[in-house]
């Protein structure tokens, strides 16, 4: 009797094997909380990215309402003045990551997650210029964007986002 391995490399079993890699490109987008995560979006935006899009702003009308009922109008701005509706943007995302500067309330963290919730999109949080803030405006922000993200980073530098969207393969 062959062995599992044995029968793997076998010709009528070589059929069934995939020649290409699995690792397609995310569309990730990336929107800035603040006008001090605005600049570094900004800056992270001129490095060659994959499938990322970037937005510097967040306008929504009408009252935040969780659960059903929910129906917001929300949307972005992005680097060359365009505005774009959240919902469109969330849609064709598989990763949105918010940048927030320690010390803000955070508060668009709140719509953009409701709409990633409602899409079953991936949300990631980065925290910038903790390091100049106290522990209790930290904390501010770590709470305003916890809810609403899956994964959340207090990053020690800037350039950590650059490493995060590579990793993620932005």
């Amino acid at each position: 009797m062959d062995s599992e391995s044995a029968r793997m490399s076998s010709a009528a079993e070589a059929r069934f094997r995939i020649d290409y890699p699995n690792s397609q490109p995310r569309a990730v987008k990336v929107i800035a909380l603040d006008n001090a995560s605005e600049f570094v979006v900004k800056r992270v935006a001129q490095a060659p990215w994959q499938r990322a899009t970037f937005f510097t702003s967040i306008k929504f009308d009408g009252a935040l309402h969780t659960g059903e009922g929910w129906s917001m109008q929300a949307w972005l701005g992005d680097l060359a003045g365009r505005t774009k509706a959240l919902v469109d943007e969330v849609a064709s995302a598989d990763l949105v990551v918010m940048v927030s500067s320690a010390g803000t309330s955070a508060q668009a963290a709140a719509v953009i997650g409701e709409a990633c919730a409602v899409r079953k999109v991936m949300t990631m949080a980065l925290i910038i210029g903790s390091e100049q803030r106290s522990n209790e405006e930290l904390s501010q922000t770590l709470a305003a964007l916890r809810p609403y993200a899956s994964m959340l980073v207090i990053a020690n530098g800037d350039e950590y986002i650059e490493e995060m969207l590579a990793a993620l393969r932005a």
